[in-house]
């Protein structure tokens, strides 16, 4: 479940490709931004494949061991406490992931997936994590709900031959990792021992129209207001040479005086903090105290123009 923060930041990268283009066309990027914020939920599935796809590559490989001219003992009789785990058999059984994983067409099931899907499996066997796990004689469900968070964190989420796929699938993924692993980890979390094939996995969004209507607001009123919001911006910074303050640097400041005059339900301290902090990772080290001084100003002379007008209780700061 996507929020508000990741949002900002898929509206920040369609602003940013939009004040680069010199044949910008607003429709054009507000699809693209749709398209990118639905994509994410491919990737969410992607992972949550992973699971049974690690499953079968394990069952199969026990087999093909008992099948050798000469099976050791361990051969024949085979640990098989990875297969058996209870997660990861829900993530087998799950109808609603089966579902939306048929709908989109994610799969694994291609040469070069199957390859990625070896490598991580193999990487995760040598793992201090799973070999603790397989010698483990506690077979609880926690233990298993314990065991596929633990490498998951570890293993899964950090694989760098992984993260060249997706990079190399859509240029945006790399940014949204962090966020979609933790939608998976809060899949994991929910699972419990009632839980059956119906189960539902998260939804993309927690309010889908008002979301969307969040980041089409965004996108068009950080346009509509450009030349606005630049004025602004060179008055607030006038010992500054405005073409060489960084380009995303003003792209989040005009992103935050539009939030600021045009989402009436948000807090001004939430919208100071959001682009705070999404300064950190999208910009130089020295922006988030450049963004906070200049918000901090804005919102002062908003104020005093009336502009910033918030409703509902606890709202005005």
């Amino acid at each position: 479940m996507l929020n508000r923060r990741h949002l900002r930041t898929k509206v920040l990268q369609i602003l940013y490709a939009f004040f680069q283009s010199e044949d910008a066309e607003l429709h054009q990027f507000e699809k693209q931004l749709f398209k990118s914020v639905d994509k994410m939920y491919d990737l969410y599935l992607y992972f949550l494949l992973i699971f049974g796809e690690l499953h079968t590559f394990s069952e199969n490989r026990i087999e093909e061991r008992k099948a050798r001219k000469f099976p050791t003992e361990d051969d024949l009789n085979p640990n098989t406490k990875f297969v058996d785990n209870k997660i990861i058999n829900l993530f087998l059984i799950n109808q609603s992931l089966k579902n939306e994983s048929e709908i989109r067409k994610i799969n694994w099931t291609t040469a070069e997936k199957n390859d990625l899907i070896k490598k991580l499996f193999l990487t995760i066997v040598d793992s201090e994590i799973y070999q603790t796990y397989m010698d483990d004689e506690d077979n609880s469900f926690e233990r298993d709900k314990q065991f596929v968070i633990d490498i998951f964190k570890t293993e899964i989420a950090n694989f760098s031959l992984l993260h060249d796929f997706f990079e190399n699938d859509n240029i945006y993924w790399i940014d949204d990792i962090d966020l979609v692993c933790s939608m998976v980890l809060k899949t994991i979390r929910n699972f419990n021992e009632d839980d059956d094939h119906l189960t539902s996995i998260l939804p993309l969004y927690k309010d889908e129209a008002d979301e969307k209507d969040f980041i089409k607001t965004l996108l068009r009123k950080t346009i509509a207001n450009d030349n606005e919001n630049s004025a602004l911006i060179d008055k607030l910074t006038n010992n500054w040479d405005f073409d060489r303050i960084a380009k995303m640097d003003v792209i989040l400041l005009k992103m935050a005086l539009t939030e600021l005059v045009e989402f009436p339900s948000i807090p001004t301290k939430v919208t100071l903090n959001e682009y705070i902090e999404i300064s950190k990772f999208y910009s130089s080290p020295q922006s988030k105290v450049f963004i906070n001084g200049v918000l901090d100003k804005a919102i002062v002379t908003l104020t005093n123009e009336g502009k910033i007008k918030k409703v509902g209780r606890g709202l005005l700061k």
